[in-house]
């Protein structure tokens, strides 16, 4: 795993967790009010986490009124 701030330690911990609860889909939006940071700093880190992540495979999903990210562990 590569060097996280605070916030994308943060974002994946909570996709960690809901990933390990079953949840599978996500939008930066609801991702955004769960870690305390803005939909658009959410979805600006993703596809980068998406790349360095080494514990959960964060792929761009759908996009219909926003993007939708499928989450699930590696």
């Amino acid at each position: 795993m590569g060097q996280f701030s605070e916030e994308d330690e943060r974002i994946l911990s909570y996709l960690r967790e809901s990933v390990s609860a079953g949840e599978r889909y996500f939008r930066a939006k609801n991702i955004a009010e769960r870690v305390g940071l803005t939909a658009k700093q959410v979805g600006a880190r993703l596809p980068r986490l998406a790349e360095e992540s080494d514990d959960v495979d964060i792929e761009k999903w759908g996009r219909a009124r926003s993007t939708t990210w499928r989450v699930t562990p590696q």
